[in-house]
């Protein structure tokens, strides 16, 4: 059994998650052995400055590699049968994850967005949790963690629910723990009418056409009942960036 860490950055988060111990800790907190850890570097201005910190992470042990996205973009179009012209607008919010699905070998991915990260110290081994259950139940596609505390709202968007896990439907693209092969397969060229609560600004993005495809053929997401990520989207302005700076990460590392 092996699985793949991954997460991304682009050129609004690149430093919050490179100069301080965003990456660290977001790793640290999965409390988890991993195969392969990865970081995707995508839409930067200056890739050489980016390269520079993400080495120093695979220095620390933190990282095995970092990814250039637009090495592999038209790859992983190809393989999946997309085009830019198929994503429309949804290109730019969907082409990494779909290279990383692309590229990941192992048999499971743990994915988080640059702007999500498990709160600290659950006290339970949710990751080994949350793989047991992919191992035995084939129906369920999906497993995360609740989102920012949002216990209630995820037990009302279930279908069922047993000690551990929520079920029904839904998907986001902040965190998710997959089966490799179930999304390396032809899956994005499906539309349902549920699917078009999704950001219109992101056009056919890479979370919408998975959230088709998980309604279209009944398959589940299973949220964890005890435990959450937080999500903080401090990528909206300069501003916000600063703020969590100061906030969660006051030493920034030395450039």
């Amino acid at each position: 059994m092996t699985i793949t860490f991954e997460t991304k950055v682009w050129e609004n988060d690149w430093e919050l998650v490179l100069k301080t111990s965003r990456l660290e800790d977001l790793v640290k907190r999965c409390e988890h052995h991993f195969d392969h850890r990865v970081l995707y570097i995508n839409n930067v201005k200056n890739p050489l400055e980016v390269e520079s910190h993400a080495k120093r992470w695979i220095d620390k042990g933190v990282i095995d590699q970092f990814v250039h996205v637009h090495e592999h973009a038209q790859a992983a179009l190809d393989f999946f049968n997309l085009s830019k012209e198929k994503l429309g607008k949804g290109y730019y919010y969907s082409i990494a994850e779909l290279v990383s699905i692309y590229l990941t070998k192992t048999k499971y991915l743990l994915h988080f967005s640059s702007d999500a990260i498990p709160e600290k110290n659950i006290p339970y081994p949710w990751l080994q949790s949350g793989i047991d259950l992919l191992e035995k139940n084939p129906k369920v596609k999906v497993f995360n963690l609740t989102w920012n505390r949002r216990y209630k709202e995820a037990l009302n968007e279930s279908l069922d629910k047993d000690d551990h896990f929520y079920y029904g439907y839904g998907f986001s693209d902040q965190m998710y723990l997959v089966r490799t092969e179930d999304f390396r397969a032809s899956i994005y060229e499906e539309s349902h009418e549920a699917s078009k609560r999704y950001p219109h600004y992101g056009g056919e993005l890479f979370e919408k056409r998975v959230d088709s495809w998980m309604r279209n053929n009944h398959h589940l997401r299973a949220t964890h009942q005890d435990a959450s990520y937080l999500h903080q989207n401090f990528t909206k302005n300069d501003l916000i960036k600063k703020i969590a700076i100061a906030i969660n990460y006051p030493t920034l590392l030395s450039k």
